[in-house]
């Protein structure tokens, strides 16, 4: 696993006000980016968005531990 800094100024402007997010790392990053997808597209359409991002990288998969149990 690589280790990633990240330095970022998120600024999100809703109707109803603002928010701001100053993520840290990929982990807190994608935290914040499914916070969002949640919040404009619904539980649903985010987790269709994040279905279609994992089969671009099924194959990918193969070379790293699968953590399933089967």
């Amino acid at each position: 696993m690589n280790t990633v800094s990240i330095s970022a100024d998120i600024k999100v402007h809703w109707p109803k006000g603002h928010s701001s997010y100053s993520p840290g790392s990929a982990e807190e990053l994608a935290l914040i980016s499914i916070d969002l997808l949640v919040k404009t597209m619904g539980t649903q359409g985010a987790q269709t968005f994040i279905a279609q991002v994992f089969e671009r990288y099924q194959h990918d998969g193969e070379n790293t531990q699968d953590t399933e149990r089967k």
